[in-house]
């Protein structure tokens, strides 16, 4: 069985992830493209693993979308995405706020009709390795 660590962008919220991923999916669609502010979210599910909160746990909030299955935990102190357990029976974990390593590769790419505008360009921008001068 596989462990994972992560925690929140200041800290407060840690928690430990014991059991494997079933999907690992880069959703494009509106609801995920507002709550990351960018223009895909990156989440892994799992019906299976379950959450240790080790810290923070009361800093948690979360948000369900009404009429929709849309919904986001979260850091109540510095707003950075925790994993979420709102839809009974399904963990839903942002990779991005994992700091071991996820041997998972993305499963699919969904809501891709609603893609941002500017991923087209993506491929063909400059890449640095830190912040340019």
């Amino acid at each position: 069985m596989m462990s994972h660590f992560g925690a929140c962008l200041c800290g407060t919220v840690t928690f430990e992830v014991n059991g494997n991923f079933d999907s690992f999916y880069l959703c494009h669609c509106k609801h995920c493209q507002k709550d990351t502010g960018s223009s895909y979210a990156a989440n892994l599910f799992s019906q299976a693993a379950k959450i240790h909160w080790k810290s923070g746990h009361d800093h948690v909030t979360s948000f369900m979308l009404p009429d929709s299955r849309h919904n986001k935990s979260f850091c109540n102190l510095c707003g950075s995405a925790v994993p979420s357990t709102q839809i009974p029976g399904l963990l839903v974990v942002p990779a991005g706020c994992l700091d071991s390593e996820v041997d998972v590769l993305p499963t699919a790419q969904i809501f891709t009709s609603s893609r941002a505008i500017w991923e087209a360009a993506i491929d063909k921008l400059p890449k640095f390795d830190l912040l340019p001068d």
